[in-house]
């Protein structure tokens, strides 16, 4: 993925998102060719040059300073992930390193994942590969073991499996949080060829997928709500909160649980007896049904 025109595409998305009257620049009169902020109203808030700030947003400055970075960012109002994002894109080539090697679950990973018996939980990795899971995760999103490895993917199963629209009630939420997730990631890894074969296949497989992507829009893995519809407890509502692994930032346990008092309490006590009596290898769900392309 081309680091240049990633950057020159983010910061000309977040340009065009900024009305002139949140930025105070309305008074500068003329009629506007393009949605959002002109580049010389960017370049002013931002003080630097609208020399300076064309090449940047191009995507030809070198060695750009992070007090710059800091001072476009502030100008754009950018939050701390696209703030993140936006540093990322701007750094050298020669400064960045490919992917390690396929990252591993150490055995503390998998003995916290499996002590959780009681709720959903997964270990995320690099382009959203799914790494690990435990039992009412595998219940509650997908039949894991029975993908290949490949597949094991949470973009994969958002936009290029049937039944994820049936999963999650509230879908295009969850695919627009999926691509902002993934964005992110490609900023940290802008040369990780397996991210681009996969870019490759969800452009190909999905017109939601390439709508969203051209959004540029970033978030990364914190906290929040999300609605389930699972075939056999019936609908739930689940608290979820991200916990990156100590030793790879790249590494992220996704762990959901019930809010107290809600009905998600009891659907999730009935998903964990499912899991308690789920048959190794026979799915007991129908997601995972991905796509062949």
């Amino acid at each position: 993925m081309d680091r240049a025109q990633q950057l020159s595409e983010f910061l000309k998305a977040r340009r065009a998102r900024l009305r002139p009257e949140e930025a105070g620049t309305e008074s500068f009169g003329g009629r506007r060719r393009v949605p959002g902020l002109r580049r010389e109203e960017l370049a002013l808030l931002a003080g630097v040059s609208v020399d300076y700030y064309t090449r940047l947003e191009q995507g030809r400055a070198r060695n750009v300073s992070p007090d710059v970075l800091d001072a476009v960012a502030a100008a754009l109002r950018l939050d701390a992930d696209e703030r993140t994002h936006l540093h990322n894109l701007a750094k050298p080539a020669r400064t960045r390193r490919r992917p390690a090697r396929p990252q591993q679950v150490g055995p503390e990973m998998r003995q916290a994942l499996q002590a959780l018996a009681g709720v959903p939980a997964y270990i995320i990795g690099r382009r959203l590969d799914i790494l690990a899971w435990n039992e009412p995760a595998r219940l509650l999103i997908a039949d894991f073991p029975s993908l290949p490895a490949a597949e094991r993917n949470m973009a994969r199963l958002v936009f290029l499996d049937e039944s994820a629209k049936d999963l999650y009630p509230d879908w295009e939420a969850k695919a627009r949080d999926t691509v902002a997730n993934l964005r992110l990631d490609a900023g940290r890894h802008p040369e990780d060829p397996q991210l681009a074969v996969l870019m490759g296949e969800l452009s190909l497989g999905s017109v939601e997928f390439r709508r969203l992507w051209a959004d540029h829009h970033v978030r990364g893995k914190t906290r929040g709500r999300k609605r389930f519809a699972h075939p056999r407890v019936g609908e739930l509502t689940l608290d979820y909160v991200a916990m990156r692994a100590p030793d790879d930032p790249d590494m992220t346990m996704m762990i959901y649980s019930a809010p107290p008092g809600s009905e998600a309490v009891i659907s999730l006590q009935l998903l964990v007896g499912l899991s308690a009596s789920a048959t190794p290898g026979v799915p007991d769900h129908p997601a995972g049904r991905v796509r062949q392309m």
